[in-house]
Formats: C-alpha cells, structure tokens, sequence
C-alpha cells in the first residue's frame, strides 16, 4: 500500500488499527510542524537548559497523543487537533522547566498584571475582595487554579500556563506566535473569569 497516498483520516484509520507503516507516516508527515514550533518556542527558552531536541521529542509524544485521541467526529481537522496537542506538550516543558528556576515564586496570583510583570503572584491581589484573607494556603490556592483552568478557552489556558511560569507578554507572544495585543485581550479574559472563581467562593 502507498501510505504517502492517503489523506489523514485514513491514516489515523490504519494507525489505530496499530499499523506501524501508516504511524510513521503521520509521524513523518508532521515533523516539519513539530520542528518549526519548537523553532520558534526555542527562541524564548534556551537559557532554561532545554534545547530542540528536547522541545522536538516533546512534540513528537503531543502527536501521538494526537494520533490515538483524534476523534473524526467532531468538527475539527486532524492538523488543528494536532498542532494544538503538539503545542500543548511542549508548553508543558517549557513550563516545567522555568519554574524550576522560580520555585520559591510559585505560590501566589494577581490581577495587577502589567507588561513587565504578569506572574500568578499578582493574580488574586484585589483590594476589593481581599483575596489574601480567602486563599490561605497553597492547597486551596492549588484547587482555586484548577477551577479557573476549567473556564478557559484552549488559547487562554495556554497563556494562563505561560503566566503561572513568570513569562512577560513579550515572551507569551513569541512562543504562542501571537500579536501582544492578542495576549493582553487573553490576559483581560482571563482576569474576568479570575474575578468571576473568586467571587464565587
């Protein structure tokens, strides 16, 4: 069978029938994709101790996921599902690895977010519902973000990933490979919905 003759879906078909020739076809078919995202993501996390091949073995197992989740039925194209899970998996990298360096940050939120300082700690920070008295600890605070995530769109919760790793707009909008003014329309929902999670406790 020529593999290089079917279109994605029937790959994924064969793949799931746990045909190894139509696997490496999507695999093969999707490594430029994979390459040049972790190109552009590279820009903004090599003093991190990551480098591409990190970011492309990342974005090699986000495919995979892609290949064995993809569900034909809903409105959506193999090649959108895919970029969105390879982009997803090497987020999840860069993330891990910036906040290693910011661990002793990491326990806080605010809405004060301007363009030189977005971190979570300044978040929940809101003279008019003293959010400092309502999340106490890091348990409730841990449980307050996961809820949080649950409100967001695919696009906010990976800029609401980068926020919580202390990356500024300028950073968030290299890696995303988007205008800042897209990240600081995200970053206004995503303090609305904050607000929203908050108000509700």
């Amino acid at each position: 069978m020529n593999y290089s003759d079917l279109n994605d879906n029937e790959l994924i078909y064969y793949a799931y029938e746990n045909d190894e020739d139509a696997n490496n076809m999507l695999l093969k078919k999707y490594e430029p994709l994979i390459n040049s995202i972790a190109n552009r993501m590279m820009k903004s996390c090599s003093y991190m101790g990551l480098d591409k091949s990190d970011l492309v073995q990342e974005g090699m197992i986000g495919l995979n996921h892609a290949i064995n989740y993809f569900n034909d039925q809903k409105d959506i194209t193999f090649y959108t599902y895919a970029k969105t899970c390879i982009e997803r998996r090497i987020i999840s990298v860069i993330v891990a690895a910036k906040r290693l360096k910011h661990k002793a940050l990491n326990e806080s939120i605010s809405y004060d977010m301007d363009e030189e300082d977005i971190s979570f700690e300044k978040i929940l920070k809101d003279n008019s519902s003293n959010p400092a008295e309502i999340v106490t600890d890091i348990e409730q605070t841990e449980a307050l973000i996961e809820n949080i995530k649950e409100k967001l769109t695919d696009f906010e919760l990976q800029v609401f990933e980068l926020m919580l790793s202390y990356f500024k707009y300028g950073e968030i909008a290299e890696i995303l490979d988007k205008e800042k003014k897209q990240i600081d329309n995200a970053i206004q929902r995503i303090k609305m919905k904050v607000r929203e999670q908050i108000e509700s406790l």
